[in-house]
């Protein structure tokens, strides 16, 4: 009678871990948009009114783009909203679809875990180095931790659909929480 207790209590600490990373998620990707906007308005305000450009604003928005990327891949995942391509599996019933799926889910989820591997390993490589970036004189490998942070998350969603996947018949999931034919709603902040 112990076991339901733990478990009920486990589930609600991963619900909550979830929710926070989902909240950190929306919040990082608004900032980035946010201030990606402000810098590039701020650049073509120096060029036109100054004649001159931010020295900073084309390295910032790189490293915009990659937090962008990354942080909108284990978002996508999250919410079921990354790309599929079902044409094949649309044209199974439904028990082999949820089956076809979860297997597609669990390679990509390995698939995505090798990546976040490779580019831990490329982060420390280049820690080691010591590089900076040409601008800001900023160390390059703190720029880079949205990609295996991004692929890390991404990896969890996929992990977890697929296992959703396996223990529900009957529905077939795109995310943990989203079923097939769900109307998802855009995200708010």
């Amino acid at each position: 009678m112990e076991e339901a207790p733990k478990q009920g209590l486990i589930l609600q600490i991963l619900r909550r871990i979830d929710h926070g990373l989902a909240v950190l998620e929306k919040q990082l990707l608004a900032w980035a948009i946010i201030l990606m906007a402000v810098n590039t308005l701020g650049n073509v305000v120096a060029r036109v009114g100054f004649n001159s450009s931010l020295f900073f604003s084309e390295e910032l928005n790189q490293f915009l783009i990659v937090l962008i990327t990354f942080v909108g891949t284990s978002a996508a995942a999250r919410q079921g909203r990354h790309i599929r391509m079902s044409a094949f599996t649309d044209m199974l019933p439904v028990e082999h679809r949820r089956w076809a799926l979860a297997t597609i889910q669990a390679i990509t989820a390995v698939v995505l875990a090798l990546l976040a591997w490779y580019a831990t390993t490329y982060i420390l490589r280049t820690q080691a180095m010591g590089r900076v970036t040409p601008a800001l004189q900023f160390p390059m490998w703190i720029t880079l931790l949205w990609i295996p942070l991004g692929l890390a998350i991404a990896t969890l969603q996929f992990w977890l659909t697929a296992l959703v996947n396996m223990r529900t018949p009957g529905s077939v999931h795109v995310a943990p929480g989203i079923r097939e034919h769900d109307e998802i709603d855009m995200p708010t902040i």
